[in-house]
């Protein structure tokens, strides 16, 4: 096999494993731990975007595996936890009226 194929295949696993770590974050039901674990994910990523030496990167790919485990019992558990959905995700409409210290949401629903 060819050192060419091999760089492919490396890196066919790297996007494999970095669209696996996004849809499993887009699984947590909190909105901040949601966001977090995509910012996260990408971050580490640009992070590493031009690594080319070969332990180095089989390092980085089984830390990513590990990570993304840890990320699929953090999304179970997470999913025991329903929260109310913040404004920020879409969730009810409304307006907030009141006072300076007395702010009231009122739903326009």
């Amino acid at each position: 096999m060819s050192m060419t194929a091999l760089k492919g295949d490396t890196a066919f696993q790297a996007r494999s494993l970095f669209r696996s770590l996004l849809r499993q974050s887009s699984q947590f039901a909190a909105y901040n731990f949601r966001e977090y674990a995509k910012r996260r994910t990408r971050d580490a990523f640009r992070e590493h975007r031009a690594e080319t030496e070969e332990g180095k990167v089989q390092e980085l790919m089984q830390k990513g595996l590990k990570e993304l485990q840890a990320l699929k019992r953090q999304t179970v558990v997470s999913q025991f936890f329903q929260l109310d959905r913040l404004v920020v995700e879409g969730g009810k409409s409304g307006k907030q009226t009141g006072d300076r210290n007395d702010i009231i949401r009122q739903t326009t629903e």
